[in-house]
């Protein structure tokens, strides 16, 4: 997958999905391109274990699967198929179900690095506004304490939260933000 990877040419759907089986490096698609993801840092990690945990049990209690970081999601944007792997992927319908993606989730969560910030506030936000599932966005800073979320309503709207709860409507849930990042050291 590493000579896919570099761009040396046009990679199938079929490909791509064949070769993330067998890579042990994750790889994004975007219309026939693919692109390694690197990894992640401790307090990611942490910030992401920690949402999971949080909302494990609202999501078994609305009968969804939460997926952090493995699961890829698919998209079809203008004729053009992308693959992305967000950091935690809320899935609620019981008929989308492909062992290996999703389409249709309700809730997504990035937690941002200075790697990845730029293409989760803008393409990826622009991306995932496009599911017509999609109900919240959320993006989680690693250094501060701060959690954006992106809510559909008549249109998007976005809040920013650096204390109290972040309320989830697709889980009708609140989490404490403290309960976010209490793995971690932030300002």
């Amino acid at each position: 997958m590493s000579s896919l990877a570099a761009g040396k040419r046009t990679v199938t759907v079929e490909e791509y999905l064949a070769g993330e089986l067998q890579s042990e490096v994750r790889h994004e698609y975007i219309d026939g391109q693919v692109y390694a993801m690197g990894g992640a840092s401790d307090r990611h990690g942490l910030i992401l274990n920690a949402l999971a945990f949080a909302l494990t049990p609202f999501a078994r209690n609305k009968h969804c699967q939460l997926f952090t970081s493995d699961m890829k999601l698919r998209l079809e944007i203008s004729g053009r198929l992308v693959f992305y792997y967000p950091d935690l992927l809320l899935a609620c319908d019981p008929t989308d179900n492909d062992p290996y993606f999703r389409t249709r989730p309700c809730l997504i969560v990035e937690v941002l690095s200075e790697a990845t910030e730029r293409i989760d506030r803008r393409e990826k936000l622009l991306a995932y506004q496009t599911l017509p599932s999609l109900r919240e966005y959320v993006l989680v800073a690693q250094d501060v304490r701060c959690v954006e979320v992106y809510r559909r309503a008549n249109a998007w709207l976005a809040e920013e939260i650096a204390g109290g709860e972040v309320r989830l409507d697709c889980l009708e849930a609140a989490i404490p933000i403290e309960a976010i990042y209490q793995d971690v050291r932030v300002s």
